[in-house]
């Protein structure tokens, strides 16, 4: 069969600071190239409409299938799927991703008959079993993770190991056109899968069940030989929560003689526990790491469900900075926040040598957030649901809430873009310039042009198409609400490859009643 995998266009940030790599998709690719299938993959983060068009019109894919990780996509998805459909009425078309796991039974609805099924969880796991049922003519509503109009399948199930299946990167063009700020030109590679933490702005632990998988230092070694950009995204949600896994993958890439450049996420506590991983990975070439401190008082640490200190994080930053890596914040604007709340937040940033992103507050399906206040939601919008447009109702009328954020993100920022960040990283800029890379250099100057308050406002006047359904009340009875979340059940201890220690830790630093 021939299959066409399918990667959405670009939000607002990845307009302006970064571009990654589909990894997901490239591994799902990879899973069904194996199973015997042609394959062939198209992003529209780099690409366009047009040539999805021709794509499809030329080669005539058996299955068309649409990456959907985020909310803000889910518009432009089913058109896509529809107008796919007129083209090829025989076209099997289907859904899969984070954000669709969540969604499955709307998206249906949205299809209006376009969309033949939406895959819950794994694709890697979930796809070829599909592509069977599809070529063999049966039901597909079988396959674990299949949703169709007909009714649901049984639950997902995890692919088998992590380590059966390396991404199919060389199915992508355009691979110069991925960065993530200096690292320009940059792949993605993931060192492990799923969060054992569970915060209520998050979905990560509901979408794989709290389990916490690894991939063995010898599949992580095989994967960046395979990688020609000198720059790598560590896409783990928590890097290194397991100091040990952390340690062997650094010392088989040292043996294998393997440099490169690397960005990671984790958190403030997993930086304090594990210092020795993260003094060992700076040698080994970590440059930035992303952290997501939330907030910055007691009071919006225990909202979020993130029981690390405020002094805990400060110290964090002041042992990040010791290693020379540079670090981002992260801090969730809340709806409610005043013009004193917003003026407090960008003083205490401004005096920072770290960047600092603020996100605002956005319950997704997925999330205990989304059961908490999406009742109360000001729109249903998807291409709102982005973490940079305000959803919930703000106390500020809502012009003002947007001047306020944009202001606070551009002072932030004007001390790491522009021509001030030109100077300083004159010897990186020429280096990609050299090299015909320049995603970096132009990203430096694009937040005033895509970051805008009256930006911001009028996406709240477009005429809207597909409205998110509101959060159902929560069933009464002792059943935890969180258990009604999951999309791969939870397997408790057993599905977190960490050691007791670890497993200790991770409890004592999280809030949550869950398996």
């Amino acid at each position: 069969m021939r299959f066409l995998g399918v990667h959405p266009g670009p939000l607002l940030y990845s307009k302006i600071f970064l571009r990654l790599e589909p990894l997901g998709l490239e591994l799902v690719a990879q899973a069904v190239r194996r199973a015997g299938h042609a394959v062939r993959l198209i992003d529209l983060q780099v690409d366009d409409h047009a040539a999805f068009f021709q794509l499809v019109d030329s080669w005539r894919p058996d299955v068309v299938a649409f990456s959907c990780n985020y909310l803000a996509n889910v518009p432009e998805i089913v058109d896509l799927a529809k107008a796919t459909k007129a083209r090829l009425p025989e076209t099997f078309v289907c859904v899969g991703g984070h954000s669709a796991s969540f969604t499955a039974t709307t998206l249906i609805e949205h299809g209006a008959g376009a969309i033949d099924c939406v895959l819950k969880g794994e694709g890697e796991a979930a796809m070829p079993l599909l592509l069977d049922g599809i070529e063999a003519g049966g039901d597909v509503a079988s396959v674990p993770g299949a949703v169709t109009a007909a009714g649901e399948g049984p639950a997902p199930g995890f692919v088998h190991s992590l380590d059966d299946i390396m991404p199919a990167r060389d199915l992508l063009r355009h691979r110069r056109k991925y960065f993530l700020g200096t690292l320009d030109p940059c792949a993605s590679i993931e060192f492990s899968r799923g969060c054992p933490w569970d915060c209520t702005f998050c979905s990560a632990w509901t979408f794989y069940g709290r389990s916490y998988r690894l991939v063995s230092p010898q599949r992580v070694v095989e994967d960046l030989r395979s990688i020609r950009e000198p720059g790598v995204f560590i896409v783990d949600d928590v890097a290194f929560v397991q100091e040990k896994h952390g340690m062997e993958i650094a010392e088989a890439i040292i043996r294998a003689g393997i440099r490169k450049r690397y960005y990671l996420e984790t958190r403030g506590d997993v930086l304090l526990r594990n210092r020795d991983v993260f003094r060992y990975w700076k040698k080994l070439g970590l440059e930035y790491m992303f952290i997501g401190l939330e907030a910055i008082d007691e009071e919006g640490l225990r909202k979020h469900r993130k029981r690390v200190s405020l002094g805990r994080n400060f110290e964090a930053l002041e042992y990040a900075r010791s290693l020379g890596i540079m670090i981002a914040i992260n801090l969730i604007a809340d709806p409610d926040w005043d013009h004193e709340r917003f003026r407090i937040v960008r003083d205490w940033g401004v005096e920072l040598p770290e960047v600092v992103n603020i996100s605002v507050n956005t319950p997704y399906p997925g999330t205990e957030s989304w059961v908490a206040e999406g009742s109360r939601v000001a729109s249903r919008d998807y291409r709102l649901y982005d973490i940079q447009h305000a959803v919930l109702p703000t106390r500020l009328p809502l012009a003002e809430f947007y001047d306020e954020l944009v202001a606070t993100q551009r002072a932030f920022y004007r001390k790491h873009l522009g021509w001030r960040r030109v100077m300083n990283t004159a010897g990186v800029i020429a280096g990609h310039l050299m090299h015909g890379q320049t995603n970096f250099v132009k990203s430096l100057f694009h937040l005033d042009r895509v970051f805008r308050p009256e930006f911001l406002l009028a996406d709240h006047a477009l005429p809207v198409e597909y409205q998110i359904p509101l959060p159902q009340p929560a069933a009464a009875g002792p059943t935890p609400l969180s258990n009604a979340l999951y999309i791969h059940p939870p397997r408790g201890r057993k599905g977190r490859a960490i050691d007791r220690a670890t497993e200790r830790f991770v409890e004592e630093t999280r809030m949550g009643i869950t398996p």
